[in-house]
């Protein structure tokens, strides 16, 4: 006997998925897609990015007015905002330094010598008069800061203020909320 032939032998077996395998570009392009960004248009980007720059000037405005909440953790605390305003209220050697400085590059450009030893006699002087003022500073503010805040942690304090101190007052930020020889 032979075995019987079916109808369905001609027909191929049903092994595949059913369709073409997509090419790889096209894969691709279909995984590339962000699906977090919005696809929006270049109007809209350039809408975000005006509120963007908006937001940043706005909070900046804030850091320079001295509002908490717009401050790095670094400048925040009634800690912080006191060694601010102690720095604010004297005058300090530090923060003639850098126009010393500035002052010593122009003379050291005279091929005069001795107009240049004295400009770098000054610049050296000035600094080692600031490095002094500055541990100063800091012994005076740590004794204060424990004094007035019991509670908090004054590591950090000191290098904080004299970093302050050494700034030009204008240039400083926040911006100095005291002026010069207040008491507070």
């Amino acid at each position: 006997m032979s075995p019987k032939k079916s109808d369905s032998a001609s027909e191929k077996p049903a092994t595949g998925k059913g369709r073409p395998t997509p090419k790889r570009k096209v894969v691709e392009q279909a995984n590339v897609t962000n699906r977090l960004a919005p696809a929006s248009t270049r109007e809209g980007k350039k809408i975000q990015r005006e509120q963007l720059r908006q937001q940043r000037v706005s909070t900046r405005a804030a850091y320079m007015r001295g509002e908490e909440s717009a401050m790095p953790p670094r400048d925040r605390g009634q800690v912080k905002r006191f060694v601010r305003n102690y720095v604010d209220s004297r005058r300090s050697i530090g923060e003639y330094f850098l126009p010393i400085v500035m002052l010593v590059l122009i003379l050291t450009i005279i091929p005069i010598a001795y107009i240049q030893f004295v400009a770098i006699i000054l610049m050296y002087s000035c600094l080692i008069f600031s490095i002094i003022d500055g541990i100063i500073l800091s012994r005076k503010l740590k004794k204060e800061v424990v004094a007035r805040f019991p509670n908090e942690i004054v590591k950090g304090i000191g290098m904080y203020g004299w970093l302050r101190s050494t700034q030009i007052r204008r240039l400083r930020s926040p911006s100095p909320q005291v002026k010069r020889g207040d008491k507070f």
